[in-house]
């Protein structure tokens, strides 16, 4: 399906949204507490949210925190930045995204840039300050904290995944009801030819 550059341009101000809300609530996080771990607050008094200044040298949610210095600039920024630059090029190449796609698409770039904006620009690492407690859902009293940028890759991670699987069952109903009406007027045709040797 040919897309306008207007239809491939607009979801990337999703992208700008994505970075300047992520950096604007870090550097927010950084100046009301510098310090790191640092409690901010309980936002609803009851455990569920709090604000907690953490910084992570890994990926998402703590994970490679443990791998050896030497291999994590190569793991958690160059190798994303590649996937990234993959990613946008794929963005403008392919025509086959829906719209919905393409700002899903926009939302997982903006999230990821903000990310490694935070592992090149910040020694101490990703600020990430969102703790939810999961009251032993899985395991664990509380998910590993994250951040805006997080939860833009995850949130839009899905609705690209969700679409993937939706569009291809949409196209076989589509398929399927462009054929009935072929199915319907074969009978009728067959019916003339009979009523025509009749007549003979």
């Amino acid at each position: 399906m040919e897309q306008s550059l207007k239809d491939r341009i607009l979801p990337l101000s999703l992208t700008a949204f994505a970075i300047l809300a992520d950096q604007v609530s870090k550097a927010i996080i950084v100046k009301i507490q510098p310090t790191h771990p640092g409690f901010i607050t309980d936002v609803f008094d009851n455990g569920f949210l709090w604000i907690y200044h953490v910084r992570n040298k890994a990926i998402a949610f703590s994970l490679g925190e443990n791998l050896p210095d030497a291999l994590k600039p190569i793991l958690f920024i160059i190798i994303p930045v590649l996937v990234l630059v993959f990613l946008m090029w794929y963005y403008f190449k392919n025509n086959e995204f829906t719209r919905l796609q393409r700002w899903a698409m926009a939302g997982i770039i903006g999230g990821g840039l903000g990310n490694i904006i935070d592992r090149i620009f910040r020694p101490d690492g990703v600020v990430d300050f969102i703790s939810v407690n999961t009251y032993n859902l899985f395991g664990m009293s509380r998910w590993p904290t994250f951040n805006i940028a997080d939860s833009s890759v995850v949130v839009c991670c899905i609705l690209l995944l969700v679409t993937i699987f939706i569009s291809p069952k949409k196209a076989e109903v589509q398929a399927e009801t462009s054929t009935q009406p072929n199915a319907k007027n074969k009978p009728q045709k067959e019916e003339t030819k009979e009523e025509s040797k009749e007549e003979l």
